[in-house]
C-alpha cells in the first residue's frame, strides 16, 4: 500500500450534535452567549471609533434588545454594533469554531488591547441550536456601502444566505424555539436568565414582550401650560380682606398641573457599571450596603467588606463581604459569584475561592480567567492558584490591618468572624502564618486577649504569688524590691520557658462549667472561652505549631492553687475508706477517687477528666466511632472529694448511717452535673433522690 498523508476532515453533520448536546451543561446559557456576542459587536465598534476607523453620529446610543414573543415562541437578540458583511457571515458563522473576536483582536493587535472582548472560541452562536429548530440572522455592517445580509438555518447543518432588508447598522438574531424549549419565550423565565448571567453586562440591555400591551405613564403636559399662559396676559390677582393683593399664579402652583399619558420610557434591566469596577475611594458605605442587598437579597447588614482591585500580574476586581451569620437558622455557606468581563460564570468555584472563604458573600471579576470553551470551567491550575493565593492574602491583610488600626471594631466582629478565621488556619498554612499574631480569645472577664498576653499575665501572677510567699516575714519595702527583681529576671524566665510548657486553661460551656469558673476566679486564675465546634481541632493545631503551649480544660485537673497544704498520711486513711465506700455504693469498681483538702469548703465533690482522655472521646464521636469502647483508651474520669467539706466529713465519720448511700449518690451526681449532662435514667434518679432529701429535711 502506498504511503499517504493528509489532514483529518470533520463534517458538521458529525460534530454539530456534539456541540448541541455536550458543549454547554445548562441550556439556558444560550442567552448569555448571544447577549455576549452582541456586547462584543458593540465593543468592536467602540474600538474602531477610538482608532479613527469610523465616525458615529452624536445621538448614537449603544444597546442590546431582547424581545420575547410567547405566541410565536420566538426570541430576538438585537444589537447596534459592527454588524457583518456577507464575507464575514461566511467566515464567522458558516465556519464552526472560527472566532470573530479572536480575528478582530489579531487584525488590530497593534492598535487595541483585548480588554472587554468576551468571545474567544467562536462557538457561542451555535448554542442557539440547543433550543431552536430554526435560527435567522439579519445584519448590516458598519462599513461604508455595505449591503445587508439575511442568513437562516434549520437544524444547524444547512443554511441559506441572501440579501437582507435590514437598514440600520447591527445584527438581529431570531430563534424559533423547539418544543422542549418553549419556556424561554416566557417573559419571566427569560428575565430570570438575563438577571442571572447579564446583570452587569457592560452594554445596556432592554427587554420587551412583543405580546404585552404598550405601557403608558403620566407626565406633566407642558404644552397645555404654555397654551394657558399665552391665553392669559392679564395679571390675575385676588384682594384679601386686609386690602392686600395676592397673585393667583402662586395659588395655582399649589394646584395639580395638567398631565398627559405617553408611552413609558424603556429602562435597561442591567447595571453597566457594577460597584467592583469603581475605585474603592469612589465608593460610599451606603453604596456597598445597597450592592450587597441587591445582589444577595440579604437585608441584614454585612459586618464589613474587602474591595479587591488588582492590575498586575493579572487583572482582578471584586468585593468580598463578611456577612452577619445566625448559625441557628442560616446556612454556613456563602455565595461568591465569579464573573469574566462582567459576564457571570458560576457561583463558588472552589479552584478560585479558597474553601475557608466560602462563608463569605461577594463578586469577583477576572478577565484573565483561563476558561474552557463553554466558559463553565477552569483550565490552568497554576494560574488559578495564583488568583486563589492573592485573594487569601488580601483577606489576611484586611483582617490584620483592622486589628492594628481598628482594634475595637475587630473585637466587636470577632465572635462572627472567628470560626472562618480558625477554619482558614486549619486549611491554609499561608493564611495561618499571616493571622497567627492576630487571633484573639475572650477571657473570663469578657475581655479579648492574645495567647502571648494570656501567658504573660499568668506568669506575672505566678511570680507575684511566689514572691509574696517567700517574703511574708520581711518588711514591706524589702518585699516590693524582691517582687520587682523576680519580674525582671529574664534568664530564669527564659530557662523556665525552654523547660516547661505554658498551660492555657479554657472553658467549653460557661453554664455547665460554672463551678470550676468560680473557683478559678476566686484564685485569680484566668481561662479562655472556647465554645465553638471548631475550637477543639484549632487548639490541637496550635499545640502542634506552637510547642510551648498546652491547652487544658478547667475541669481536667485540680491545680495546686485550689488546695491547702495536704497531710498525705492523714488523707491516706480517708482516701482508702471513701474510695471503697463510693465504689460499693455507686457499683463502679473502677471508679478513680481522690481525697484532697480544697480551700473552698463549700465545694463537696468534683469530676475531672484528663485532657488526653476527653479529646480521644471527642475524636471518636467526631468520626462516628461509636462501636469502640472508650475504656480501651483508659478511663481517666476521677471523682474528687473535698476533705474540708462537712458532707464529706459526715460520710467519713458515719459510714454505717442509713443516709450515707443516698448522700454518696447525690454527691457523685452533683459532681457529674458540673462536668457533663446526666443521661435520662441518671437524671430521673437524681430528681427522685433530691425529693427524698428534702422530705428528710422537713422531719
Amino acid at each position: 500500500m502506498n504511503k499517504e498523508q493528509g489532514s483529518l476532515s470533520i463534517n458538521s453533520e458529525n460534530i454539530f450534535p456534539i456541540i448541541k448536546k455536550w458543549l454547554y451543561s445548562d441550556h439556558d446559557i444560550f442567552i448569555r452567549e448571544l447577549i455576549s456576542n452582541g456586547s462584543d459587536a458593540i465593543t468592536k465598534l467602540k474600538k474602531l471609533e477610538l482608532m479613527g476607523e469610523t465616525t458615529l453620529p452624536e445621538e448614537n446610543k449603544f444597546r442590546i434588545d431582547v424581545i420575547v414573543n410567547p405566541e410565536e415562541k420566538t426570541l430576538k437578540f438585537i444589537d447596534n454594533g459592527v454588524g457583518m458583511t456577507a464575507e464575514e457571515v461566511k467566515e464567522y458563522i458558516n465556519q464552526i469554531a472560527f472566532s470573530g473576536a479572536a480575528d478582530f483582536l489579531n487584525k488590530y493587535k497593534d492598535k487595541a488591547n483585548e480588554d472587554q472582548i468576551i468571545g474567544h472560541f467562536g462557538l457561542g452562536f451555535y448554542s442557539a441550536f440547543m433550543v431552536a429548530d430554526k435560527v435567522t440572522i439579519d445584519t448590516l455592517s458598519w462599513q461604508e456601502g455595505a449591503e445587508s445580509v439575511h442568513w437562516e438555518s434549520e437544524g444547524g447543518t444547512e443554511f441559506t444566505m441572501t440579501q437582507g432588508s435590514r437598514d440600520t447598522r447591527g445584527t438581529e438574531i431570531t430563534l424559533y424555539l423547539n418544543e422542549e424549549s418553549y419556556e424561554f419565550s416566557n417573559e419571566y423565565r427569560a428575565k430570570e436568565i438575563i438577571s442571572k448571567y447579564c446583570s452587569f453586562m457592560p452594554v445596556e440591555i432592554y427587554f420587551k414582550n412583543a405580546n404585552a400591551p404598550e405601557e403608558f405613564e403620566e407626565v406633566e403636559d407642558t404644552d397645555a401650560e404654555e397654551k394657558a399662559a399665552d391665553d392669559d396676559n392679564i395679571i390675575d390677582a385676588e384682594v384679601k380682606e386686609d386690602g392686600k393683593a395676592v397673585d393667583k399664579e402662586s395659588q395655582d402652583d399649589k394646584e395639580e398641573k395638567p398631565t398627559k399619558k405617553v408611552p413609558k420610557k424603556p429602562e435597561p434591566i442591567n447595571n453597566t457599571t457594577p460597584l467592583w469596577m469603581k475605585h474603592p475611594n469612589d465608593c460610599t458605605e451606603e453604596e456597598y450596603k445597597e450592592f450587597y442587598r441587591n445582589v444577595f437579597h440579604d437585608y441584614k447588614e454585612p459586618l464589613f467588606w474587602i474591595h479587591l482591585n488588582m492590575d498586575y500580574p493579572f487583572n482582578l476586581k471584586g468585593i468580598l463581604y463578611f456577612p452577619k451569620i445566625n448559625t441557628e437558622y442560616d446556612s454556613l455557606e456563602g455565595t461568591i459569584k465569579l464573573y469574566c468581563n462582567q459576564v457571570f460564570i458560576a457561583d463558588n468555584i472552589k479552584e478560585v475561592i479558597p474553601e475557608f472563604l466560602m462563608l463569605l458573600k461577594g463578586a469577583i471579576d477576572c478577565p484573565d480567567l483561563p476558561l474552557n470553551v463553554s466558559r463553565s470551567a477552569l483550565q490552568n491550575d497554576g494560574f488559578v492558584k495564583k488568583i486563589s493565593d492573592y485573594i487569601t492574602k488580601k483577606v489576611a491583610d484586611k483582617l490584620s490591618g483592622m486589628y492594628k488600626v481598628e482594634k475595637e471594631s475587630y473585637e466587636k466582629f470577632w465572635d462572627d468572624i472567628s470560626p472562618f478565621i480558625k477554619f482558614g488556619c486549619l486549611k491554609d498554612d499561608k493564611f495561618r502564618e499571616k493571622m497567627k499574631d492576630f487571633i484573639i480569645f475572650k477571657n473570663l472577664e469578657g475581655k479579648y486577649i492574645t495567647l502571648p498576653e494570656y501567658v504573660n499575665a499568668s506568669e506575672k501572677a505566678d511570680t507575684k504569688e511566689t514572691a509574696e510567699e517567700n517574703t511574708q516575714e520581711k518588711s514591706v519595702e524589702t518585699s516590693s524590691k524582691e517582687v520587682e527583681n523576680a519580674e525582671e529576671a529574664p534568664e530564669a524566665s527564659d530557662k523556665k520557658e525552654d523547660e516547661e510548657k505554658h498551660v492555657i486553661y479554657y472553658v467549653t460551656n460557661e453554664q455547665q462549667q460554672s463551678q470550676y469558673i468560680n473557683m478559678f476566679k476566686e484564685e485569680g486564675i484566668d481561662a479562655l472561652i472556647l465554645t465553638h465546634n471548631i475550637d477543639q481541632p484549632f487548639i490541637t493545631q496550635l499545640e502542634q505549631h506552637e510547642i510551648t503551649y498546652r491547652f487544658q480544660r478547667i475541669d481536667a485537673d485540680i491545680t495546686d492553687s485550689f488546695k491547702e497544704d495536704n497531710d498525705e498520711e492523714a488523707l491516706k486513711s480517708q482516701h482508702d475508706k471513701l474510695s471503697e465506700l463510693f465504689r460499693k455504693v455507686l457499683n463502679k469498681d473502677k471508679l478513680e477517687v481522690k481525697v484532697m483538702k480544697l480551700k473552698n469548703e463549700k465545694v463537696s465533690s468534683m469530676i475531672t477528666l484528663s485532657e488526653e482522655g476527653r479529646r480521644m472521646q471527642e475524636m471518636m464521636k467526631m468520626y462516628n466511632m461509636y462501636g469502640m469502647n472508650p475504656d480501651m483508651f483508659g478511663n481517666d474520669e476521677t471523682l474528687v472529694l473535698n476533705a474540708n467539706n462537712k458532707l464529706v466529713q459526715y460520710i467519713f465519720e458515719n459510714e454505717d448511717s442509713q443516709n450515707v448511700p443516698m448522700i454518696c449518690e447525690q454527691l457523685y451526681d452533683l459532681a457529674m452535673l458540673s462536668h457533663k449532662p446526666l443521661d435520662g435514667e441518671a437524671m430521673t434518679k437524681f430528681i427522685a433522690r433530691s425529693n427524698d432529701i428534702m422530705i428528710l429535711l422537713t422531719k
